[in-house]
This record gives structure tokens, C-alpha cells and sequence, in this order.
């Protein structure tokens, strides 16, 4: 029994000592002793478009994000003001002269510009002994009451020296962040053709076949890209591509496509043939587009179609329609 509550006893000690152990190391980390922090000065930003009240506003935003996060010794504004003069810094000379007259080891150097409503900011964290860039990013902003979010994220970005679309957490999305990306638009068509397939070999030998098909695709300047359904002697379906050779309302074409083709034989029903009708299809097609300048064009398409069955088909198919 003594034994039992020794065991007890030293058990809890350990929990004990363990417990205080992790308190004081995250004490440690969370805050970092004022001799290991780096000294930094924020100089004043330039910019084009935006009022004086507006850049001293953004530079506090910025200043006041810093501090908070412990990371820096910041030199005081005051300082800094007096050590540029009148003088606008926008290179790394000049960011590093100052930055020894204010015994900084770091310097913070920010430049605003205005078009429309957009403001871009574009920033650099300076290392004061080897006079070099070690950060340095673009950031925009849609509109100037944005522009608080935009500074944390900058201040994030200089903390943790990391560019500025991987310091984004749950309290600091920026508005152009949420915006729906821009794509190039393509023009959508769609038709109807109809025509012969004509097989060259399998196909039970027959002479040629009524074929139909629809077609949806995108048209991208000399290229298009789609897909197409098709009856023929069966039923297809394949992705394919174009590409087209002028941009005049007769424009030839050349191209390929690659699917599935399940041809239909005469002894389909015959249970006692092993033979696959079905299998993937490589086109090789050409043709003509006519009125591609209209809203609508004639397409002339000619394919040349071999299926991977046990039928060994192939054929030519020529058809005509109509693309809207």
C-alpha cells in the first residue's frame, strides 16, 4: 500500500514538472526577449494619386501592425522623419544610408500608386549590413477602405518573410481575393450534320451508311475544341480539335479526334461469335468552314475513322451542317 501511494505520489510529481515545463517553453515562444529582436525602420512611403492623410494613415496601419507583433524593434516615427530630411526614399542606396544613420538592421521602404479606384502597393524589406532586397512583393487593393487588411497582411509578410499570398488566414482576406478569377472567353457553337459513311474495310461490306451527328465545341481564335455524338452505323462519340487555317468566311481546317465507336454487325445477336463490335476511334478529319465571319456557318467536314474492334473498321465519312 506505501508502495502504491510512493508510485503515486512520483507520478504526479512528473506531471507536475512536465506541465511546467510546457508552460515556461510557450512562455519562451510567444515572447521573444527584447536583446534577440531586430531593430527596423519604416520609412516614409512614396506615392502617386493619394493625399498626404492617406499615406500617413497607411504607414501607422502598418507601423502599428508591427509592433503588435513583437517581432521588431521599432525605430521611433519621429527618428525616422528626421533622418530623411524632405527627402522621398524609393531605392536601396538611399534606404541603406539611412537605415545606418538610425542603426537599424532592417528597413521597410513602401510605394503607393493610385489607378482608378485600384491602389497598388509594392514593398521591400531591406537588410541594412549587406544592402540587399530579402523581401519583396506587389499588393492590391480594389478600394482605399481595404487597404487596413492589406496592411496586416504586409506586416504578416515581413514578420514571417514570406510573399504575400501565403501569409492569408481567416481574419485577413482581402476583397481581391474573393473575386471571381477572369477568364478568356471563348465563342460557343453548337449543329446538326448529316451525310454517308463510306467504309474502306469491315463494316460487313456494306456500300455506305446514313450517319448523323451533333456537335458542341469552342471556337479559339485558329483552334476549336470539342466534342461530338454521333449515329453511324452504330453510335460514336469523340473529342476533337481543330485548327483553322485563315479568318475569312471560307476557312479551310485540319485536325483529329480520339473516343468511342461501337459499330453495329450483322452478327451482333449471334451468341456463339467472340467478336467485339466496340472499341476506341482515332479520326483524321479536314473540311471546310464557309460564312465564319456570320453568326452561323456551313461546315463541310470529311473524317477518316478507325476503330479499335475485333472488326477491324474503318471508313470515310463525309457530312454537311449547320454550326450556330
Amino acid at each position: 500500500m506505501r508502495k502504491y501511494v510512493s508510485l503515486k505520489k512520483s507520478g504526479s510529481a512528473v506531471l507536475l514538472f512536465f506541465s511546467l515545463m510546457m508552460f515556461l517553453t510557450g512562455i519562451s515562444y510567444g515572447q521573444q526577449p527584447e536583446t534577440a529582436r531586430q531593430s527596423l525602420a519604416i520609412l516614409p512611403f512614396s506615392a502617386t494619386g493619394l493625399s498626404s492623410e492617406t499615406i500617413q494613415t497607411l504607414e501607422s496601419l502598418l507601423r502599428q501592425e508591427l509592433a503588435q507583433s513583437n517581432h521588431f524593434t521599432l525605430i521611433p516615427e519621429e527618428q525616422t522623419y528626421q533622418a530623411t530630411g524632405e527627402k522621398t526614399c524609393s531605392e536601396i542606396e538611399c534606404a541603406v544610408e539611412i537605415g545606418k544613420k538610425l542603426s537599424a538592421q532592417k528597413v521597410v521602404l513602401g510605394n503607393l500608386s493610385q489607378l482608378g479606384s485600384k491602389i497598388i502597393f509594392h514593398y521591400m524589406l531591406i537588410d541594412v549590413a549587406s544592402a540587399q532586397s530579402v523581401l519583396s512583393d506587389n499588393v492590391s487593393s480594389m478600394q482605399l477602405e481595404d487597404m487596413d487588411v492589406v496592411m496586416k497582411r504586409v506586416a504578416s509578410s515581413i514578420v514571417t518573410g514570406q510573399a504575400i499570398n501565403q501569409t492569408a488566414k481567416v481574419d485577413n482576406i482581402m476583397e481581391a481575393e474573393t473575386a471571381t478569377p477572369r477568364r478568356r472567353a471563348a465563342r460557343k457553337y453548337w449543329g446538326i450534320n448529316f451525310g454517308y459513311l463510306y467504309p474502306t474495310e469491315g463494316y460487313d461490306d456494306v456500300d455506305k451508311s446514313f450517319t448523323l451527328d451533333l456537335r458542341i465545341g469552342y471556337e479559339i481564335n485558329q483552334v476549336t475544341v470539342g466534342t461530338h455524338f454521333a449515329a453511324r452505323k452504330g453510335f460514336a462519340t469523340n473529342v476533337y480539335s481543330s485548327y483553322l487555317f485563315t479568318k475569312t468566311d471560307i476557312c479551310p481546317y485540319l485536325g483529329g479526334a480520339f473516343g468511342f465507336h461501337w459499330v453495329s454487325h450483322e452478327d451482333f445477336l449471334n451468341y456463339d461469335n467472340n467478336k467485339s463490335g466496340d472499341g476506341f476511334e482515332v479520326t483524321v478529319n479536314g473540311g471546310l468552314r464557309i460564312f465564319r465571319t456570320y453568326n452561323f456557318q456551313v461546315l463541310l467536314n470529311l473524317d477518316y475513322i478507325i476503330t479499335f474492334n475485333d472488326y477491324n473498321d474503318k471508313a470515310v465519312v463525309f457530312t454537311i451542317g449547320l454550326l450556330r
